[in-house]
């Protein structure tokens, strides 16, 4: 290949994954509508035969971020983005807290084309995942904290198949397929504007996380955890 086929296609590459990662900072999702867009994905995600298995797990688990479209494009060099929120729940008693908004960003490289768009649900399985979301801006998966795909149908119970010690799985949605989703390396950020937006207060992760999800905005999200709890039971 020549250099200058080379230098174009990088240049692209550039310009594709400067797009992907500024401009959804210029027109952000209001608080109120990544929570309606949060609701549809559980919806979309419920009506998939291998729903029960994310549900019966959401039933055990401390916590859970929804992301109702990452979108990931590339040429060659690739780049993700999408925004989302994380709510954490008491196992004793079922109550909600949050939510907390975030993003999500990452890199990738390698044989890449075209964009598409994703909606994810990260089970968050035990204390240490959801304390990664509580005490820092920034965390890496797979690097700050374990992640896995999560499992579905008979990889449920199969412990070679899956990491069943991960702090938290992921699930994911695209053109109607329901599946597992490999996050590594992805860098979730907290949306500190969203925040704002949201509590009208300048309030840190931890301190949101330890609110009580009691907002009539929340209503309608959390009905639909609720019944998905249910329908994994």
């Amino acid at each position: 290949m020549s250099r200058y086929l080379l230098t174009r296609r990088l240049c692209v590459s550039l310009i594709v994954f400067s797009l992907l990662v500024t401009a959804p900072l210029a027109s952000a999702a209001t608080p109120e509508a990544r929570i309606s867009e949060s609701v549809e994905t559980l919806q979309e995600m419920a009506g998939e035969p291998d729903a029960k298995t994310m549900a019966a797990l959401l039933s055990k688990a401390k916590g859970v971020a929804i992301f109702p479209s990452v979108l990931k494009a590339g040429i060659f060099l690739g780049g993700k983005y999408g925004e989302g929120l994380v709510i954490r729940r008491d196992q004793v008693d079922g109550t909600w807290y949050g939510p907390s908004f975030v993003t999500m960003k990452g890199v990738s490289y390698g044989l890449q084309f075209g964009v598409q768009s994703t909606a994810l649900v990260l089970v968050i399985n035990n204390e240490k995942g959801m304390e990664s979301f509580q005490g820092t801006q920034r965390v890496t998966l797979g690097g700050d904290i374990g992640v896995a795909a999560g499992p579905v149908g008979r990889q449920a119970g199969a412990s070679t198949d899956v990491d069943l010690g991960a702090a938290i799985y992921s699930y994911s949605i695209s053109k109607g397929i329901f599946a597992g989703f490999s996050l590594e390396g992805a860098v979730i950020e907290t949306d500190t504007n969203a925040n704002q937006a949201y509590w009208r207060s300048p309030l840190a992760p931890g301190q949101i996380l330890k609110m009580e999800a009691n907002d009539e905005r929340m209503g309608v999200l959390l009905k639909e955890l609720e019944q998905l709890i249910a329908f994994g039971d």
